[in-house]
């Protein structure tokens, strides 16, 4: 039986909106001044996790869902089901929407739409998000694009940061300047942008946009998600769990103390956020984790026990 949890080697990616925080916040090596993207959980073709120890060291996470179905409680499905970033938003991103499944595999080729959720890490003060929009109609929603009525469509919404976002396919959205989120989201790279501040590349050259495709997936009107975070645990492991989805249920962890038991209700994806601590496992291995780990403790583990500081943002499928 595997009994230890798989540390991940997170994929990074230059984006036109990255900087340097994921090297200044986490100590990651960064390829680039402009690294937007830490895939720090990621089985997807455009940037896989390499395992980092244990008998599966050197294997893509892809390779290991294909050969080891077991690790995720034999879950079905030709492509693991769900990716982690966390991003660094130097400037704005695009204004943005996504496709569900059904779109994304007819379209494009997929096998997962995107339905997404961001934990605010840190923004700058005054940070905001694009979060819906105000036309009426798709007529409506088109006459304002057509006619670049940005900041009468848009809709902007405050954070700070420990804020929650869930963001269904359909939503209208971007990640403001200032601003470094964890993402939670299904398998998918699949992004249309519907505006992009006029910005050009190295090239000189505008950014594609894809409207039609945009108006075609856009949710018109918007209508806020209806989610209800939920408070568990105790002392030493606070849980939240911020959303539970039919793609995916999100917590956030408050470890300060010890715990002995956690139970596993499939296979657990973990993000580190801050601190640092250890993971037992029963007859098994005992694991240090520190600000900026990635790793997955598979189905295999029924429970474990911790003890540390920490913040962590922790997911797996709904089930």
């Amino acid at each position: 039986m595997y009994n230890e949890p798989i540390f991940l080697k997170p994929v990074f990616k230059d984006r036109i909106w990255g900087g340097t925080k994921l090297r200044e916040e986490f100590g990651y090596e960064i390829p680039t001044e402009t690294t937007g993207e830490c895939w720090g959980i990621s089985a997807h073709a455009h940037g896989p996790s390499e395992v980092l120890n244990g008998p599966l060291k050197g294997e893509s996470l892809n390779s290991v869902w294909d050969k080891h179905r077991e690790l995720f409680a034999d879950q079905e499905g030709e492509d693991f089901p769900l990716l982690v970033k966390i991003l660094d938003a130097k400037t704005d991103l695009s204004v943005q929407v996504h496709p569900d499944d059904s779109y994304a595999r007819e379209v494009e080729g997929e096998a997962f739409g995107k339905t997404e959720c961001w934990y605010v890490i840190d923004c700058e003060p005054g940070a905001e998000l694009v979060y819906g929009h105000h036309a009426g109609s798709k007529l409506q929603f088109e006459e304002m694009v057509n006619e670049n009525r940005w900041d009468e469509l848009l809709r902007k919404v405050a954070i700070k940061p420990g804020d929650f976002v869930y963001v269904p396919n359909g939503t209208i959205h971007a990640i403001g300047a200032g601003t470094m989120i964890l993402e939670t989201q299904q398998s998918s790279d699949v992004t249309y942008r519907v505006y992009d501040y006029d910005r050009r590349d190295d090239e000189g050259n505008l950014r594609e946009l894809h409207i039609e495709k945009s108006i075609e997936v856009a949710m018109i009107p918007h209508e806020d998600a209806d989610f209800e975070p939920v408070l568990s645990g105790n002392d030493d492991l606070r849980i939240k769990k911020l959303v539970k989805e039919s793609y995916f249920t999100v917590y956030h962890w408050n470890l300060a103390g010890a715990v002995a038991e956690v139970e596993n209700p499939s296979y657990l994806l973990v993000s580190v956020l801050d601190g640092e601590g250890e993971l037992q496992v029963e007859g098994g291995t005992t694991s240090t984790f520190s600000k900026g780990d990635h790793f997955i403790v598979p189905s295999t583990i029924k429970s474990f026990g911790m003890n540390g500081d920490a913040r962590f943002i922790v997911s797996h499928p709904s089930i």
